[in-house]
C-alpha cells in the first residue's frame, strides 16, 4: 500500500472538496457514543437529602447509582445483598410524554411519576414502611 491518498484517475477534485469539509469531533463522537444519562447536581441533591433523613430513621442503609444510556438510575437498599426496595429513576425519553422522573418499589410497580423531582420524591414524605 501507498501512503499517498486514492486520487480520482479523470483528475477531478470530488476527492479535495470531500477532504474540505469539516466535522466536529465532539458532536461525531456523541453520534457514536452517546453519553449515558446522569442525575445533575440539584437532582442529586434533592435525592441525597431524602436518602439521608431514611437512612436517619433507620429505614435505608445503602444505594446505588446507575447511568445508563437511556435513564439514570438511583436504587435504595434495606441491606446491599437485596433488591432495592425503590428506585428513583430519570428517562429524558419521556420527559414529553408522562415526566422524566418516576419511582418505583421491589415489585416494579410505579408509585409517582412527574415531571418535576422535588415533586416526585414527596412520596417519600408519607411513612412509608416495608411490608412483609
Amino acid at each position: 500500500m501507498s501512503e499517498q491518498p486514492d486520487l480520482p484517475r479523470d483528475g477531478s477534485k470530488t476527492s479535495e472538496k470531500r477532504a474540505a469539509a469539516v466535522v466536529d469531533l465532539r458532536e461525531y463522537r456523541q453520534s457514536r457514543d452517546p453519553l449515558p444519562v446522569t442525575f445533575h447536581r440539584r437532582e442529586l441533591d434533592a435525592i441525597l437529602w431524602i436518602y439521608g433523613k431514611m437512612v436517619g430513621d433507620g429505614e435505608w442503609r445503602d444505594y446505588a447509582i446507575d447511568h445508563l444510556k437511556d435513564k439514570a438510575v438511583f436504587s435504595v437498599f434495606k441491606r446491599s445483598g437485596e433488591m432495592p426496595l425503590f428506585r428513583i429513576e430519570k428517562v429524558p425519553a419521556l420527559a414529553a410524554k408522562q415526566g422524566a422522573f418516576l419511582v418505583t418499589n421491589t415489585a416494579g410497580m410505579v408509585l409517582k411519576r412527574g415531571h418535576e423531582l422535588k415533586q416526585v420524591l414527596r412520596v417519600f414524605d408519607k411513612a412509608m414502611k416495608l411490608v412483609d
